[in-house]
């Protein structure tokens, strides 16, 4: 639980307090295969993160003597209540789909070394297998953990020189939002329809912001609200650095 000064007394559905993260877990080594991976959970949301390591780059970096890291996301047809087709059969992928894919990926570079990587790629996939809300939070903070073990991969088949620092800092995410006039932390699916803000917080380990996505679905909310949404985010991220430093430790 963090420390926030929104803390009200206020009990939620799932029994959490306003600045209460879900129960929050990280499985790391998941796949057998992937370079790095990890399980993680928020709540009844569940992403699996695989980290692909290729030594070379895409053609439009090529003797840049920089690497690239990004991502991809997606949900598997029954992850929801009702099966929805995948986007392959569609033959299209969903503008949020995209979106989501954008995000992951700009939040893992703010906090790599593109020329301490050299000229390698690491792709991690984010396959959400349950949502509950949350989902791109969640596949953010897990794809961070599957990046370090991708990266330390890199660095014992001496792709990666031994002594660069590759990783600048951690990074996680989590959501806020507003729900009957009560700023809230790490939105479960029935809160998150119900909220009057609804918002996405991206936060390194030492507490500076990557990406802040607001949006006031009912009500604007003012200035106040807004500092009260971000202290919010900012602690619960603090929490889930602690939860993958963990992981990483094991």
């Amino acid at each position: 639980m963090t420390d926030s000064a929104t803390t009200t007394g206020t009990v939620r559905k799932d029994g959490r307090s306003v600045d209460q993260l879900r129960l929050i877990t990280i499985e790391r080594g998941w796949s057998a295969q992937a370079e790095g991976s990890a399980l993680i959970s928020f709540g009844g949301t569940k992403v699996l993160c695989t980290a692909s390591f290729t030594n070379g780059v895409p053609r439009w970096l090529t003797g840049k003597g920089k690497g690239w890291v990004t991502a991809e996301y997606a949900m598997l047809p029954r992850a929801t209540n009702e099966r929805n087709d995948r986007e392959s059969v569609k033959g299209r992928i969903g503008g949020r789909t995209h979106e989501i894919s954008r995000l992951i990926g700009r939040a893992l570079r703010a906090v790599v070394d593109t020329k301490a990587l050299g000229e390698n790629t690491i792709v991690i996939d984010c396959d959400v297998l349950q949502a509950d809300g949350g989902t791109r939070t969640a596949a953010i903070t897990g794809a961070y953990v599957a990046l370090a073990d991708a990266i330390e991969w890199g660095r014992r088949k001496k792709f990666i020189a031994q002594k660069s620092q590759v990783l600048l800092d951690s990074v996680a995410a989590v959501s806020v939002g507003i729900i009957d006039g009560e700023p809230m932390l790490d939105l479960a699916y029935v809160e998150d329809v119900r909220a009057e803000t609804d918002m996405n917080v991206v936060v390194t380990g030492r507490g500076l912001f990557v990406e802040v996505q607001g949006t006031a679905e009912g009500a604007p909310f003012d200035k106040r609200e807004l500092d009260a949404l971000l202290e919010l985010g900012v602690n619960g991220c603090a929490d889930l650095r602690d939860h993958q430093l963990a992981a990483l430790a094991d």
